[in-house]
């Protein structure tokens, strides 16, 4: 193998892939960067087994070839280097990559490509669901964080994505909250599907998508067991969870009695005010909501208080209808939930203290976030 290309297109390339990169491992090889030359570009690929990221960039190949190489050694070289052309060479017979950069020469030692595991690429089927790459960025940062991070439920540490005519419904719960998003398709898909892919493989997804009008193609076998993801030049795939997810639609409430709508920003920053007051376990703050009447809007009271460490209360105002009364949430649940919401105002929905709380934005664009509440002393 012998080819050139920019340093800055082999840095940007490896900041991509390096996510996928296995931080500890018992096989050697998934520490390594596979580099290959492709159809006249320069391949780069990871993978830590859960999921995979390949990327191409421009480059001059002179001689066909692929090595693996110590991502961590590759990336602190590369990203050391000046702005000029890379050369690298690879002497098959030591598999040792030569690189040079103006006046800099390194000689990196790495291993067979075979002995990398093969990570599917797109092909030319039909993609099972496409997606504008903006929208599917947002839709995963909203929905994501919400899966669980451990536990004994594996299913509870994917989003579940639910494949239905010309929508596509994400949604991902941990027990105590629930995040969904509904997005319309540009095309209807050929046939239903329900698919739980890894949040930390969309998490990685949402990096690697950009805010450009560029589509991302999914693709998902046959015969099942990963999903692709196609968006310009880098494919991700992952592997699927197997199991079957909680029913969802259980969990979303039908009805309320009140419904507060409120400045997204303003409520940010009386909730984090609130936030320094509260304790674990519960970490819990209360609201409080009480209608307007004449004299003006309504308002929410937002407090917390810790035995060890103090109180805190702060008012926002708001336009309420019903009821009134009050809830106790997870401040940290929370602060995701508005933290996920990207309009100006955004809308809460209570039943009663032991009902769960509904957070949505404000001019509706298909996503909701449900918290269960605490119980209030």
């Amino acid at each position: 193998m012998k080819l050139s290309c920019l340093q800055e297109h082999l840095k940007r390339g490896l900041a991509v892939v390096s996510r996928a990169v296995a931080g500890k491992s018992t096989l050697p090889v998934l520490s390594t960067i596979l580099i290959a030359s492709d159809d006249g570009r320069l391949k780069l690929a990871a993978t830590n087994l859960e999921f995979g990221i390949t990327c191409w960039i421009d480059a001059h190949i002179e001689a066909e070839g692929a090595v693996a190489v110590p991502a961590k050694l590759l990336s602190d070289v590369v990203w050391s280097l000046p702005n000029d052309r890379i050369n690298l060479a690879l002497d098959e017979r030591t598999q040792t990559v030569n690189l040079t950069c103006a006046r800099f020469e390194s000689n990196i030692k790495g291993t067979e490509a075979d002995a990398f595991p093969p990570i599917p690429t797109v092909d030319h089927r039909t993609p099972t669901a496409v997606f504008p790459s903006p929208l599917l960025r947002e839709t995963i940062q909203q929905v994501a964080f919400a899966a669980s991070a451990g536990g004994t439920r594996h299913v509870l540490q994917g989003v579940l994505l639910r494949l239905r005519d010309n929508r596509a419904i994400f949604a991902a719960a941990d027990g105590f909250r629930l995040a969904q998003r509904i997005v319309a398709l540009p095309e209807p898909v050929a046939r239903p599907q329900d698919l739980i892919i890894p949040a930390r493989a969309l998490n990685e997804l949402a990096r690697i998508l950009t805010d450009d009008e560029s589509q991302v193609e999914m693709m998902v076998p046959h015969g099942g067991g990963e999903a692709l993801f196609h968006t310009g030049a880098v494919d991700l795939v992952s592997g699927l969870i197997d199991g079957a997810y909680p029913d969802v639609d259980r969990v979303i409430p039908h009805q309320r009695q009140t419904r507060a709508v409120l400045d997204t920003q303003e409520l940010t920053k009386a909730v984090k005010l609130a936030s320094y007051f509260t304790v674990a376990p519960s970490n819990s703050v209360r609201l409080h909501m009480e209608p307007g009447g004449d004299l003006g809007p309504g308002r929410m009271t937002i407090s917390a208080n810790a035995v060890d460490v103090g109180d805190n209360q702060g008012q926002v105002d708001a336009m309420i209808e019903g009821e009134g009364g009050q809830i106790a949430l997870n401040v940290k649940f929370l602060s995701d939930a508005i933290a996920a919401i990207p309009t100006p105002q955004l809308a809460l929905e209570t039943q009663s203290p032991q009902h769960p709380a509904v957070v949505k934005p404000v001019g509706g664009d298909g996503a909701l976030h449900i918290i269960m509440p605490m119980t209030i002393r």
